[in-house]
């Protein structure tokens, strides 16, 4: 059970989150976050090599990436089965944005099943935005550093970082690789509110991001 203080800590995070989803991004006012969400910077290797993710859990996802995506997943057990399973789903709605971006299809099976609310149709425009730019994606993303922040009342606050350095934007009609400088901001920290549906599934409902932020930055 959360004291006062952490049950009041969370609603705080989750106010902030809310907050937060009308621009998108926490770290700038002009929408450069978004670009590299999509997987815009280049550069930084990665201490390990990123490998399709196979699902073998009962009524895992499976996610249809194209061969020239990558997606690793490096999440340790908390020790606490609810964190756990929370911590499990969430990097299941990381790969499925990434499959979303890269099948260019706003509405795929795991969008529904691992988003919700202003994160789902916030991320449906992203994709479909950068569909109607004649952009996809392509290259190795990696995410690390899972963390159940608080739990409390069906909800639950992660936090979690993304290494976009080998990820880049692709051209779809010509198949040319947007390069770009490398540089700390192929890193991201996300902040994710989620809450459990009837399903047993948790859903991403609200989420900001920092890029750059030094707890996720790798050199």
């Amino acid at each position: 059970m959360l004291t006062t203080r952490r049950r009041a800590a969370v609603a705080s995070l989750f106010a902030v989150l809310s907050l937060s989803m009308t621009g998108c991004s926490s770290d700038s006012d002009d929408g450069s976050g978004n670009d590299k969400i999509a997987g815009a910077e280049s550069g930084k290797a990665s201490p390990s090599t990123p490998s399709p993710s196979a699902p073998a859990e009962k009524n895992a996802p499976s996610f249809g990436f194209p061969p020239d995506i990558k997606v690793a997943v490096d999440r340790q057990s908390s020790g606490d089965p609810t964190k756990d399973v929370i911590l499990r789903d969430t990097a299941y709605a990381a790969q499925a944005r990434v499959e979303a971006f890269a099948k260019s299809e706003s509405q795929t099976a795991n969008m529904s099943r691992y988003f919700a609310a202003n994160a789902l149709s916030y991320w449906a425009g992203r994709v479909e935005s950068f569909k109607k730019d004649g952009l996809t994606v392509t290259g190795d993303y990696r995410y690390f550093d899972f963390e159940v922040t608080d739990v409390a009342d069906g909800k639950a606050a992660v936090r979690y970082c993304e290494d976009q350095s080998k990820a880049y934007n692709k051209e779809i009609k010509t198949d040319k690789v947007q390069r770009t400088k490398p540089s700390d901001k192929s890193f991201v920290l996300y902040s994710v509110q989620a809450a459990r549906d009837s399903a047993g599934d948790w859903q991403v409902m609200q989420q900001s991001w920092e890029k750059g932020d030094p707890s996720c930055v790798q050199r």
